[in-house]
């Protein structure tokens, strides 16, 4: 029998070292090394005589994209438009903002799609018992008849019952509850994660089978376990929204088959989370009159645009060091900001506290933000209500300049649809023909945009 060590990884690049550190050499990260008992392996690996023989890119056969529907347009659109055989998607959020709701909903629906041709769909959980599933499913009044239960958390028990049964979606949950046999240390802990993660991704390359794994996050807000776990799957979705809103959003940070920063918009009802038909109506809080430091813009997530308002609040500071706080927006970004409203705009705001917020719990990184939210704080300081049919977006330049942001054209087109008459846009962007009932105000120049209203 081999002999047992103690052994110290990291746990977010999985490197390893022989005695604790506060560091780790590799990554840098702080706080990251943990105690773990290591076995090591009885046999060296064996190089075999049939390996795969290399070849050029002109040489290799290319296939369609066999994908499969979810039956929710959200999730096909922010998994690139279905789900791919053959796919492994890893979906991290908070404790209890609907992962496992969404997956047990998904695969529901896909087995009861068709009577003759359903894919058979294999949930498979480490953390509830079959009874407490079935009790869910019934609550929230799934069509379960046909959906494979199995309540496991031995990788190898896993595989041969995925074996027998072999069905063409399967879901993890959690991947963090999950131990293989070949390792002695608890479930849960840096080597325990890669090594299952690594055996259930072979195998679903090896069959062709979609494999949904659940992860926990960190109190930061990143999945729990060793970084390579992103890199081993081919999707990374994050489930996002405060437990007190009823709206939820799974955010796409990695897809090797559709577009990255896609978005699905869900809202959680009694029977479940249901889709939104229309994203943009829950990140607009629409006033009857006009309210100063309010202001509405087009964001571009993923594939399309979102309406979102964007609110701010200027106010007197009696401290020494006024406070600059966002919700949504990056706090660097607005400090620059209120510098370049300071030099180019002559409007100083040293002596004030400035609160910028996003409404809905949206967030925004991008940069074509800059310009609605200049004029918002402006707004807010002057106390001049900006017309409630306006839309403004463009990038802010340390020059002063409004610089070009990527697909104006698809941004005023979803204003216009929602009934906005008029825009603040960079000059770069200003379409070459009239847009239907909407005044457009192209600008160059920080000054410029000041004075238009």
């Amino acid at each position: 029998m081999a002999k047992t060590k103690i052994i110290y990884l990291c746990n977010q690049c999985g490197a390893q070292s022989s005695k604790w550190a506060g560091q780790c050499g590799d990554c840098g990260a702080w706080n990251s090394i943990v105690e773990e008992v290591f076995t090591p392996p009885t046999r060296r690996p064996s190089f075999s005589n049939t390996a795969n023989p290399i070849t050029t890119i002109a040489e290799v056969p290319l296939q369609a994209e066999s994908r499969l529907s979810t039956c929710s347009a959200e999730l096909d659109r922010v998994l690139g438009g279905g789900l791919v055989t053959d796919s492994v998607v890893l979906i991290g959020g908070d404790p209890g903002i609907g992962k496992s709701t969404i997956l047990l909903q998904t695969l529901c629906k896909i087995s009861h799609s068709s009577a003759t041709s359903s894919p058979v769909c294999l949930y498979i959980s480490g953390e509830e018992s079959l009874q407490q599933i079935t009790l869910r499913a019934k609550r929230l009044g799934l069509p379960g008849n046909n959906l494979r239960l199995l309540s496991d958390t031995n990788v190898e028990h896993i595989l041969n019952a995925s074996q027998k049964e072999k069905p063409q979606i399967i879901v993890i949950d959690s991947i963090q509850t999950m131990f293989t046999d070949s390792l002695q240390s608890a479930p849960g802990s840096v080597s325990q994660v890669r090594e299952c993660a690594a055996q259930l991704v072979r195998y679903a390359k090896q069959t062709g089978t979609a494999l949904f794994l659940v992860g926990h996050v960190t109190r930061e807000g990143t999945i729990a376990g060793p970084r390579v776990l992103e890199h081993m799957v081919d999707t990374v979705l994050y489930f996002e929204g405060e437990r007190s809103s009823r709206f939820r959003v799974i955010r796409a940070v990695k897809n090797r088959f559709g577009a990255v920063n896609e978005l699905g918009i869900f809202a959680m009802t009694d029977k479940g989370l249901k889709e939104v038909s229309n994203p943009s109506a829950i990140f607009l809080s629409r006033h009857d009159e006009s309210a100063s430091g309010s202001i509405v813009m087009p964001t571009w997530e993923g594939t399309r645009p979102l309406l979102v308002e964007i609110q701010a609040l200027v106010d007197e500071s009696h401290l020494a060091n006024p406070r600059r706080i966002t919700v949504g927006l990056e706090q660097n970004r607005l400090s620059m900001l209120l510098a370049v409203l300071h030099r180019h705009g002559g409007i100083p705001s040293y002596n004030q506290d400035v609160f910028v917020n996003a409404v809905g719990g949206v967030k925004i990184t991008e940069t074509a933000a800059d310009l609605t939210l200049l004029l918002a704080i402006i707004s807010s300081l002057k106390n001049h209500p900006l017309p409630s049919d306006l839309i403004v977006f463009g990038e802010v330049g340390l020059a002063g300049e409004i610089r070009p942001v990527q697909n104006g054209q698809e941004r005023l087109k979803e204003a216009a649809k929602h009934g906005f008459k008029k825009a603040i846009i960079p000059k770069a962007n200003a379409p070459k023909g009239k847009v239907e009932n909407m005044e457009i105000h192209a600008v160059k120049y920080l000054n410029e945009a000041f004075n238009t209203f």
